[in-house]
């Protein structure tokens, strides 16, 4: 096994998390920043029409989603076995893993191009498109989802680099792939006067640069595992380890997509499509704070699952205490900023006083529990590394399925528009509150352990 795997388990896990996370972090910033400078562009281009074509993102957006879930399933899934494989010395199995992870990247993509070009407009009516909304969110689609097979490889292949600890790698390549849709993006928004559907192409080009850009890596023969053309059959016995423990974040992924169905159509009942458009600017906004967090969780997975390969329970623990405490303090900039500057900040992505009313308004509800979002999503990401299933698979469950979707079929009809965005905190709170209770339940198993090794 190569060096730069075996430092898992040495190097001080405080500068080893950091040392992880900091390419993620800014990775994901970078991807994050795209997204929000994505849906500026398309706010700025559409001028009057700037409610419908950003209304148009949010539609399409979780049913983009939806493939984006297969892909981190598969990701999370095949990195977790290859993070434990490399730390008990299987370097077989990491290498049958990495092959499976391929194949079913490119074969689920186009099994979802396939059956969601079929039934999309139906998709679009589930999802809440308005009238105004539906041919923005088509021309999007139409483009995205014909991509979807260049997602699911290259977000389940960014995951497994990071398996090998090679963090820096992978947050390259989120770099080049968003750093060329920013620079994409408009010169078929604008310059080519393609609007939404221009967005679209920018970024299915841009994800297939970065894919490629990944492939490499597992191609050069520097990596731990090396990619073989004969590993590209999926074994039986992975491909169901791969589903029981990707099932968790795909549940998410899923479970996202399917409360949107619940938001969207509640938004469109009780606000509109400028309640709609407001929603989008927000969750583009939490992004750059959701995905940094994420990154902050990838760089905890190796660490947790390489050691706990290793039995080296200690440093399982002290790496899981370091990336709650890092979280939390990353996520007050973001929270304070939203919270007290919400209306400039709703302003730099459209000139609309209606809709900068409605997402100031909106913004500082949602955002109320945002410093302590990080708990969920680090304790989901630990159970994951772990390969502990169940506890993954209920967290991933928490936040959309027991709590926010009961709270937006209810809250709205005793207070309407505001009952709406309240959802949204309260469910943060209860699963901020579960994901403790589990990781401080897992801790003290680990210390118990510690004791008895020593």
């Amino acid at each position: 096994m190569q060096e730069h795997s075996r430092f898992l388990g040495t190097e001080k896990v405080s500068k080893l998390l950091f040392r992880l996370s900091a390419p993620s972090i800014i990775g994901m910033l970078v991807y994050a920043f795209y997204n929000v400078v994505d849906t500026i562009f398309i706010g700025r281009a559409l001028g009057e029409e700037s409610v419908s074509g950003i209304g148009g993102l949010v539609i399409a957006f979780p049913i983009h989603m939806l493939a984006m879930g297969i892909a981190i399933g598969l990701g999370i899934g095949g990195s977790s076995i290859v993070s434990r494989a490399l730390g008990s010395k299987e370097l077989h199995k990491a290498e049958k893993a990495l092959g499976t992870v391929f194949f079913l990247g490119i074969f689920l993509g186009f099994a979802y191009s396939f059956t969601g070009l079929f039934f999309l407009e139906s998709l679009l009516k589930i999802f809440g498109a308005t009238p105004g909304i539906m041919p923005y969110a088509r021309a999007y689609l139409e483009i995205i989802m014909a991509g979807s097979a260049v997602f699911t490889l290259g977000i389940a292949t960014e995951d497994l680099v990071r398996a090998e600890g090679n963090a820096r790698y992978a947050m390259f390549g989120m770099i080049f792939g968003a750093g060329l849709n920013i620079i994409l993006d408009p010169i078929f928004i604008f310059w080519l006067d393609m609007g939404v559907r221009g967005a679209a192409i920018a970024t299915v080009l841009s994800q297939l640069a970065a894919t490629v850009f990944l492939l490499r890596y597992f191609l050069s023969g520097k990596s731990s595992v090396v990619f073989k053309p004969e590993l590209l059959v999926p074994d039986m016995t992975i491909s169901k380890e791969l589903a029981v423990i990707g099932i968790g974040p795909f549940i998410i992924e899923a479970s996202n997509s399917t409360m949107m169905i619940f938001v969207n159509n509640a938004l469109a009942t009780y606000g509109g499509d400028v309640s709609i458009a407001a929603f989008g600017i927000i969750h583009r906004l939490l992004m750059l704070i959701f995905l940094p967090l994420l990154g902050i969780s990838f760089g905890l997975q190796p660490i947790v699952g390489y050691n706990y390969g290793a039995k080296q329970f200690s440093r399982v623990a002290e790496s899981v205490k370091v990336a709650l405490m890092v979280s939390t303090l990353f996520s007050l900039p973001g929270f304070l900023l939203m919270f007290f500057f919400p209306e400039p900040i709703i302003q730099i992505f459209s000139s609309d006083p209606e809709l900068t009313a409605a997402g100031a308004g909106a913004m500082k509800i949602v955002v109320l529990i945002l410093p302590f979002i990080g708990f969920q999503l680090v304790g989901t990401t630990v159970f994951q590394a772990l390969g502990k299933p169940v506890p993954a698979f209920v967290l991933s469950l928490a936040r959309q399925i027991l709590f926010l979707l009961p709270l937006v079929l209810i809250l709205p009809r005793f207070y309407g528009l505001d009952g709406v965005w309240a959802a949204f905190p309260i469910s943060d709170f209860l699963a901020c509150g579960l994901a403790a209770g589990m990781m401080w339940r897992e801790y003290r198993k680990y210390k118990n352990k510690e004791k008895q090794k020593n």
